[in-house]
């Protein structure tokens, strides 16, 4: 009776024990900058921001928030949003990562992880951007697009290179 499950709890045992230990080591980077304004990773994602809004003809500002362990991007001198570790999405990217881990198939694996992970960071400074302008703009709306909007299109990116992963890489060679 369980060997026909014996494949699917190898993916599941495969995949929890990929997502454990990545984020035990994320949170052991976090623990090592909990001392600084933010973590170099949000940091870098803040930065990405501001440049990209620029690049929009926006003029874009970073001011750090000490206290609240954030940095607060400025759109034409009027406060928007923060960022804070979470909007880093690597969560969400450790997440795909070990799903697309637990159906390992070779160095293609690595290379289809890697472009992904590129995309989703793009994803993420375009997303990030999007709800401040939103925030400057159409206040209003704000809620709804930093509670569903939002959060939508990076979960739904993952959704789209999951199916991809499966479709083009692990159902294909199983019909090979």
């Amino acid at each position: 009776m369980f060997k026909d499950f014996k494949p699917v709890l190898g993916i599941l045992i495969r995949f929890f024990a990929i997502y454990l230990v990545m984020i035990l080591l994320y949170q052991l980077f976090l623990n090592h900058y909990q001392s600084r304004l933010v973590d170099p990773i949000t940091e870098f994602t803040a930065f990405g921001v501001h440049r990209f809004q620029q690049w929009l003809g926006y003029n874009s500002q970073l001011q750090d928030l000490a206290g609240w362990h954030s940095i607060l991007f400025i759109l034409n001198g009027k406060s928007t949003t923060r960022i804070v570790e979470g909007c880093n999405a690597v969560s969400i990217m450790i997440l795909f990562v070990a799903f697309i881990l637990a159906f390992y198939k070779g160095a293609k694996t690595f290379v289809f992880v890697a472009l992904a992970l590129i995309f989703l960071i793009i994803i993420n400074i375009i997303r990030i951007a999007g709800l401040n302008i939103l925030y400057l703009h159409w206040p209003q709306y704000s809620k709804i697009g930093h509670d569903y909007v939002f959060p939508a299109i990076i979960y739904g990116s993952i959704v789209v290179f999951w199916l991809i992963w499966i479709k083009k890489f692990v159902l294909r060679n199983e019909k090979s």
